[in-house]
């Protein structure tokens, strides 16, 4: 929805209405309603009020503050309808039997309204349409796929599958993070409270030397003014600035991909190379997974897009299914993007011309899958020498500056 300021003649006078609408005409249509007497002589698309921007800003924090459907959940209850519509159960009735003994409520409540909806005459695929959000893309292609071809069990076996691949993934790689990150917050507490209360130990002696202070002293004193003076500011600015980063990355498509293109840009360390690795893994995996069910490759590479969660990859996944379109290869259209190594593409290429390219694409999955792997099992090894030099740096700014003022009294004790 959109905001519009509407400009109305009313018994000769202009007046200014702000009106929230999909787009103009709407707006238009909309006063129009709401000033059944008056003129609608202009509408422009303008920025929200400022009550309704912060209203809506809390409103999306308070959203996404919600906890999500666990996937393992989400898993469970597509394994549950496989194995039942494979022994032979109506979906109707399988859905019921998942709804009332799900534990999840939410996931509980959705299958209770997908299953009144097919009992009220619609389609599997159709019920399932409006809880596309918490399902994803995959899950509904996998829908119309089983209904499709009339095995909804073979179809939900392999969506759980996919799905189960996809939260191994990512779950490697939080697990991988964990350490380094607990670390990092355990070292700026440590050296918080070093700041906060080491150091104002020695400020009253450091003071009444009448000699210059060594930079790390004068760095160290600096640290100790700001934080007894502004801490509780300088959370406040960096939790609020946190909140307002996520906020914006999930509700600003420019934003987002202003992000994630740095998230991927070679100089961002590591963490490019396993979003870049993740995200390839996942995308190759349901475009492989869906060509080698039956569905064709134009509709197979719109769903796996809907995989990709980098905007700056998703808009290069884009282009493939738009230049297949213009009568390129698949090889060839993905060599465009620049996110495929030459020797990925020969063997797509080469799985194309054989026939067999759900088979290749396998391969694919596999490599990516492989270097995701051995990039997470060395992850530790690659941050260990960046967490050393942290530390080392830390204890060393402490040192010398509580220590080189200590030695400037020795030498002039002793002189």
């Amino acid at each position: 929805m959109k905001y519009f300021d509407v400009t109305i003649l009313d018994k000769g006078k202009k007046r200014h209405e702000i009106l929230k609408a999909e787009n103009k005409m709407a707006a238009v249509k909309a006063a129009k309603q709401k000033f059944p007497t008056s003129l609608v002589t202009k509408s422009v698309e303008t920025s929200a009020p400022l009550e309704d921007a912060i209203s809506e800003f809390f409103a999306n924090i308070k959203k996404s503050s919600k906890s999500k459907i666990p996937i393992a959940d989400k898993i469970s209850t597509i394994r549950q309808i496989a194995v039942m519509t494979d022994a032979g159960i109506a979906i109707n009735e399988c859905l019921a039997e998942v709804a009332e003994h799900t534990e999840n409520k939410d996931l509980a409540n959705i299958f209770a309204k997908i299953n009144a909806d097919i009992n009220a005459g619609n389609s599997m695929y159709d019920a399932m349409l409006p809880y596309q959000p918490e399902f994803g893309h995959v899950a509904l292609a996998m829908t119309n796929l089983g209904e499709r071809t009339g095995n909804l069990s073979e179809a939900y076996h392999k969506l759980a599958s996919i799905m189960e691949s996809v939260r191994d993934n990512n779950s490697k790689f939080k697990k991988a993070i964990r350490g380094p990150r607990n670390t990092l917050i355990a070292m700026g507490i440590a050296f918080t409270i070093l700041i906060s209360v080491v150091v104002p130990k020695f400020k009253d002696i450091f003071e009444q030397l009448n000699t210059e202070l060594p930079l790390p002293t004068i760095i160290l004193l600096k640290l100790e003014w700001a934080f007894s003076n502004y801490g509780v500011l300088i959370l406040a600015i960096l939790f609020g600035s946190i909140v307002v980063m996520k906020y914006l990355y999930k509700n600003n498509k420019d934003f987002k991909l202003q992000m994630d293109r740095v998230l991927i840009h070679p100089r961002f360390f590591l963490i490019n190379k396993a979003i870049f690795l993740s995200t390839m893994h996942k995308y190759n995996l349901v475009f492989g997974e869906l060509v080698k069910s039956g569905i064709p490759v134009a509709e197979a590479l719109d769903t796996a897009v809907g995989m990709v969660d980098n905007e700056a990859m998703k808009i290069e996944f884009m282009t493939v299914n738009a230049n297949i379109g213009r009568g390129m290869s698949l090889a060839e259209a993905f060599k465009i993007t620049n996110l495929y190594e030459n020797m990925l593409l020969q063997m797509i290429k080469a799985g194309e011309a054989g026939g067999q390219l759900d088979a290749m694409l396998e391969k694919v999955t596999g490599y990516y899958e492989m270097e995701f792997e051995d990039l997470i099992d060395n992850l530790a090894a690659y941050i260990e020498p960046i967490m050393m030099f942290f530390i080392a740096g830390l204890v060393l700014l402490m040192a010398l500056g509580i220590f080189m003022p200590m030695w400037d009294m020795g030498k002039a004790a002793k002189n």
